[in-house]
């Protein structure tokens, strides 16, 4: 067991199948990266640190059941990882994800297939989904606060949460936001990057 995984292990207690299909999920990823840009190749001697653990960490602040949204999903990040460590967890969560890109809705099928987990794939852009009433909605590395307060708007049943991994330029986008939307916010540390952010929002309206 590397390293990175050992630290997995350590900060989040889940069982040998999840383990097993963290592994699994981890070889389909790298064998579908040969073929297609998933992430980027210097991450895969990391993964289980740079997308494993910073994924997993979303879950520790998410509702145990619900509809689950993952927008912008690509390689299933944070989406995926938690829908493998939920399926024991939280079974209640229906996790769904929406992607535009083919050969990524491609690989997360295969994915599911592979682990023997129900989730659905929506191959389109979110803005042409149909209203979801999601009760959690996630993304990561996709849109500046803003764009992603538009898609939550849509997407976002009223009583829901929006958990959005941010970086060292989170104050700014807040406030941009601010100019035109109103929310409640709370700020978590980042498990895996100093300057990260992982923003709970909830109660938004435009302004």
């Amino acid at each position: 067991m590397n390293a990175d995984r050992e630290r997995f292990a350590a900060l989040f207690d889940v069982s040998r199948e999840t383990f097993e299909r963290l592994d699994a999920y981890a070889s389909l990823l790298a064998k579908w990266n040969a073929k297609i840009n998933l992430v980027s190749p210097s991450t895969l001697p990391h993964l289980w640190e740079r997308h494993f653990v910073d994924s997993a960490q979303i879950l520790k602040l998410a509702p145990n059941s619900g509809q689950w949204l993952d927008i912008g999903s690509g390689a299933g990040f944070p989406g995926m990882v938690c829908a493998i460590m939920a399926a024991e967890t939280s079974p209640d969560l229906a996790v769904s994800f929406v992607e535009s890109d083919q050969r990524k809705c491609a690989f997360l099928k295969t994915v599911l297939r592979e682990l023997d987990l129900v989730a659905t794939v929506h191959s389109t852009r979110i803005e042409a989904l149909e209203p979801s009433q999601a009760n959690i909605l996630t993304a990561r590395a996709l849109a500046p606060l803003p764009d992603l307060l538009a898609f939550a708007e849509r997407h976002l049943a009223e009583d829901g949460l929006c958990l959005f991994s941010k970086g060292a330029r989170v104050e700014d986008e807040i406030m941009k936001s601010l100019e035109t939307w109103a929310f409640d916010v709370t700020k978590h540390p980042s498990e895996t990057d100093p300057a990260g952010t992982i923003l709970a929002i909830g109660s938004i309206t435009r302004v």
